[in-house]
């Protein structure tokens, strides 16, 4: 019974990530990161597994809060794109990770149905537990659709056609840790198996009242949906040239000056650290965000709603009910005029109210527990 407590308090667990998630600087690592970070803190011992096309490197940060780091190199064999099996699923096994698995008797937690090659090469007996990032089929049909690229938009319509049949074995999982209402409902109709887990962020609770300075678009414009989403901005700032927008990123820049042209009230930013952003954050009046798929909450919310003032939105970037009440609406260009215009001359006064739900909602310390106790370490 002592060797039993003894080996309940460190509650080792296998988490098998799509990428190395150091650093945390798009939406899928960042939940990946912060939810290793939180499942630390709370006395997990993590056997980290990444696949990897560049970041090869293990940080100190994330040695400092796993057990062992494990690293293999995704096999982009291009014949994979004829496997009956997804793309991104495929390409990302490698026998190595079959004999590490192995080595450790403890639950797997798959980050994402890409990460679940192995599950069709080897019968593991441990217990298996997914963390569902998209409904795959919606997610690469819209990223089809908005792609100008012809092999890209060929590429990701075929990975959406394979990924509706992989779905499928969504209810072979011990349970399933979706990210949004909106595919919690979807995986309901496949198994009761499945709870809402919100995305992990690494936020702390701010109070930022009163004015800021101008309005603020954020996003990583190499995606075709963030691109569409900047050129509609910069269409809506058209019509209200008394009133600042800064679109912030790592990349993009001649394609926002290219569309821009001639409007003095628009400026790019190029990114270089997470720094920049925080304090473009904090001098911002308001988050203007957009998407033209639906794939449940975007976390670019979560961090505008943690560390800055309005969030302006279309329906597409929050399914979240008590989320989406902290926020703005619109979703036609009009609305969204009509909606800047108000705020622009309104003073943010809402921090205590938001805080109050983010830290209800959206705390990764409480999200770590609810898996804790599912998974089934909870003393």
């Amino acid at each position: 019974m002592l060797f039993l407590f003894k080996f309940m308090l460190k509650k080792p667990i296998h988490i098998i990530s799509f990428d190395n998630p150091f650093p945390p600087d798009f939406g899928g690592v960042i939940d990946v990161f912060f939810k290793v970070k939180a499942l630390h803190e709370i006395g997990f011992t993590i056997y980290l597994h990444c696949f990897y096309q560049d970041r090869n490197v293990v940080s100190d940060e994330l040695k400092a809060i796993t057990q062992r780091v494990f690293l293999y190199k995704k096999n982009r064999n291009p014949f994979f794109l004829f496997s009956k099996f997804p793309f991104p699923v495929v390409c990302r096994f490698r026998d190595e990770l079959t004999r590490n698995i192995a080595t450790i008797d403890a639950p797997i937690l798959f980050e994402g149905l890409h990460t679940t090659m192995i599950l069709q090469k080897t019968n593991l007996a441990n217990k298996k537990f997914l963390r569902l990032h998209n409904i795959e089929s919606n997610f690469y049909a819209g990223m089809s659709k908005n792609e100008t690229n012809y092999f890209k938009k060929i590429a990701y319509h075929f990975a959406s056609k394979k990924f509706i049949e992989y779905q499928k074995t969504i209810p072979n999982f011990d349970h399933t840790f979706s990210l949004s209402c909106f595919e919690n409902d979807i995986v309901k109709s496949m198994t009761d198996s499945v709870s809402y887990i919100p995305v992990f962020h690494g936020n702390s609770i701010k109070n930022i009242d009163g004015f800021g300075k101008y309005a603020l678009y954020h996003g990583d414009l190499r995606l075709a949906d963030n691109k569409k989403a900047a050129k509609f901005l910069i269409k809506v700032f058209k019509n209200i040239p008394d009133y600042q927008l800064i679109i912030a990123s790592s990349n993009g820049k001649k394609l926002v000056e290219k569309k821009s042209k001639n409007q003095s009230n628009v400026t790019f930013f190029e990114l270089q650290n997470d720094a920049q952003l925080n304090n473009l954050f904090l001098n911002a009046h308001i988050n203007v965000m957009l998407s033209f798929q639906k794939s449940g909450t975007k976390l670019k919310v979560i961090n505008a709603l943690f560390k800055s003032r309005f969030c302006l939105i279309n329906h597409n970037m929050v399914d979240d009910e008590q989320v989406l009440n902290l926020c703005e609406l619109a979703n036609s260009k009009e609305e969204f005029i009509s909606k800047i215009n108000q705020l622009k001359l309104k003073s943010f006064q809402e921090s205590e109210r938001r805080n109050l739900v983010l830290e209800s909602v959206l705390s990764d310390i409480d999200n770590a527990k609810k898996i804790e106790k599912i998974i089934g370490y909870e003393i």
